[in-house]
């Protein structure tokens, strides 16, 4: 686990996991509000997704974004 505040951040450093897991050789990765992503075919492909779906995030109003 990482330990390091992250570039821009201040404070305590928060809980940090892994967001990628694997079940029956199919990859998935999880979000901070829980929301589990996949199947996908390999742990590249997930975190493919994973860049994805934060690009798609970071396209919201402020308002809008959960994390």
């Amino acid at each position: 686990m990482n330990t390091q505040p992250r570039s821009g951040e201040d404070g305590p450093v928060p809980f940090r996991c892994n967001r990628f897991f694997c079940v029956g050789n199919k990859w998935y990765f999880t979000t901070r509000e829980g929301f589990d992503s996949g199947p996908f075919a390999s742990r590249q492909r997930a975190e493919i997704g994973l860049k994805r779906f934060l690009h798609v995030v970071e396209m919201l109003p402020e308002e809008r974004r959960l994390h």
